[in-house]
């Protein structure tokens, strides 16, 4: 097999992750944190695509795309801290009617998302110094596909130093941890949950971005992503960051090798067999993470 087209492969390999984690992660601090499964997750993505398409169009250019990033994920980040506040909040112990509550949310998303834009959606142009590549040992690397590399690294550089070294940080692991101990001792459990829930949407609304340079953004685009992102949240370990990631990097690998030899479609059902394999022997995940919060029921 040729190492040049193996590199290539593997490069795309960890392109696809990159966009995984940025899908799923959000999924995985809520429910990591609440036990929430948020079905309008996709549609949050969808926001993201939308909201850079709106900033780059009043600001065209090179740094555009900046303003995007910076729009996306402050209207995502609100737009979930509403979500938390007016209807998640209200059904946390019920968890079949918040499946169902956000699942209705998505599709008002969905509907309202054709009838302001359209059904057709809208195109986001990438910056001129995004074309082009990268010429690394012979092999060219996409300055896109390295953007969005860098970009996913660093905001889960971002998200360990929130959670490692500040406040809001120690008061989130404390209340995944054991959450009555942590009310009992004063902490704000819902502030914390209303911060994670936004938190998650605005990495969400980050991913929409990467959506947007990547294709056309539709009132659909997020489900194409949805499931993929409960696989790796549920493949890395429910509530863990670093198993999402680990689990995001695994599933882009296994999709982006196994097209050597099989279409697309194929490498889908290989990365499904492969999933439901793997829990089987580990159904704990990759990272089985210690949480009264996840024991409780």
């Amino acid at each position: 097999m040729d190492t040049v087209f193996l590199a290539g492969q593997l490069f795309n390999g960890f392109s696809v992750a990159s966009l995984y984690v940025l899908a799923a992660l959000g999924l995985a601090l809520s429910f990591g944190l609440m036990r929430v499964i948020n079905m309008a997750h996709g549609e949050i993505l969808m926001l993201g695509g939308y909201f850079a398409w709106m900033a780059m169009s009043l600001v065209p250019g090179p740094l555009g795309i900046f303003l995007g990033m910076i729009f996306a994920f402050i209207g995502a980040g609100i737009f979930g801290g509403i979500l938390e506040i007016a209807l998640v909040s209200r059904l946390t112990a019920r968890p079949l009617d918040t499946l169902l509550a956000t699942w209705g949310v998505s599709l008002i998303l969905q509907q309202a998302s054709r009838d302001l834009f359209g059904a057709t959606g809208v195109s986001v142009t990438a910056p001129a110094w995004l074309d082009g590549g990268v010429t690394i040992l012979g092999l060219q690397l996409p300055t896109l596909r390295l953007f969005i590399l860098v970009m996913a690294v660093g905001v889960l550089l971002g998200m360990a130093a929130i959670l490692r070294f500040t406040r809001i940080g120690l008061l989130v692991r404390a209340v995944n941890q054991d959450r009555p101990t942590a009310a009992a001792m004063g902490v704000n459990v819902r502030l914390v949950d209303c911060f994670m829930f936004a938190l998650g949407a605005a990495v969400a609304g980050l991913g929409g971005v990467v959506l947007a340079l990547l294709g056309p953004v539709t009132p659909n685009v997020g489900q194409s992503y949805i499931v993929t992102a409960f696989l790796v949240v549920i493949l890395g370990g429910l509530g863990s960051i670093i198993g999402t990631t680990i689990a995001a990097v695994i599933i882009g690998l296994i999709s982006a090798l196994s097209q050597i030899w099989v279409g697309a479609s194929l490498a889908q059902v290989a990365t499904l067999v492969f999933v439901i394999i793997f829990l089987q022997f580990r159904p704990q995940g990759v990272v089985a993470v210690k949480s009264r919060a996840l024991d409780s029921e």
